[in-house]
Formats: structure tokens, sequence, C-alpha cells
């Protein structure tokens, strides 16, 4: 039996005027923000479903509610630590992800490193075992109208070593 799961995430935000676009834990300058409990950061929202659905433990709402306060205006860059935290103690280390952005506004590319540093400092792996990249919808439905973006995310993780040598059903 392997050691390696995959999970898909996925998270959808309109655009707020009142307050700043934080997107893969990076401010990005000069565009409206995204709505949401935390600070919006639906890159990092759908990572943590990816992660957390690959481990079988839940997901972003499951964990940070937005009934609770606590994560109110939270910083999701820390968000994620967390659920990294949550597959550590499930014996799970985050292999890769691939991060696909959808919107018409603001260009992705640009900011495309910072975000990759951030992220894979955040889940302590290299930058090069994370992928962000930016689409558009083609002008199409409510994203391509401008009212908002959605991130899609496709995660693999891992079983660390000594739970798979003793043979760990980790959280199964």
């Amino acid at each position: 039996m392997t050691g390696l799961r995959v999970g898909t995430g996925y998270d959808s935000h309109r655009f707020d005027a009142s307050r700043p676009l934080v997107l893969g834990g990076v401010v990005i300058p000069d565009h409206a923000g995204l709505t949401g409990h935390s600070d919006g950061d639906a890159i990092c929202h759908a990572i943590i479903d990816a992660i957390l659905g690959a481990a079988a433990a839940g997901n972003v709402g499951s964990h940070f509610p937005p009934s609770d306060d606590t994560w109110k205006d939270a910083d999701s860059v820390r968000l994620l630590e967390r659920a990294v935290e949550i597959l550590d103690g499930r014996d799970y280390h985050v292999v890769n992800v691939d991060v696909t952005v959808v919107c018409e506004t603001p260009k992705i590319g640009p900011h495309v490193q910072a975000m990759r540093e951030r992220l894979a400092g955040a889940m302590r792996v290299t930058v090069g075992q994370v992928s962000v990249k930016g689409k558009t919808n083609e002008r199409m439905g409510w994203i391509g109208a401008g009212e908002g973006l959605a991130v899609h995310v496709a995660a693999l993780i891992e079983r660390n070593e000594d739970a798979a040598r003793r043979g760990d059903a980790a959280g199964d």
C-alpha cells in the first residue's frame, strides 16, 4: 500500500474594495481585496482544503469556522501553517501543490514568485514543490464580469517514512 494521497481544493470569493487583496500570502497593491471572515486569501484556503482532504482530515471550515471570532481577519498563511501541523499529527507531509487562480484581474504572473516563496515556507517545502499560475475566464460568467475570483488546487501528500515503516494507519 502506498503512502501517497491526492487532494483537491477549491475556493472563490467576491471582490471587496474596502479590503486589501491578499493572495498566496502576498499583498497585491491597487486592486480590490476579497470578502471573507479571515483575510480572504483564496489560494491559502484552497490549499488547506486540498491537503486536509488528502489526509481525510476535514476542510478549512471545520478547523477555522467563520462562526469563531478567533479567525476574524486572520492571516491565512498562519491557517495554512496550522493545517500543515494537522498533517504532521497524522504522520503526513506535503509533496507538492499545483495552484490555478482564475480571474480577469489582477494579473497573477508578476506575483507568482513571491507567492511560491511564501507558500513554500508555510508548508515547509521547497519553492520547486509549489506551482502557482493564473488563467482568465475569457470574460465569461461572474469571474469574467470581474465580480471575484476562484482558485483550484491539486495537492499530493505522503506518509512520513517512520510512520510507513511502523505500518501506522495515521488518520485512517
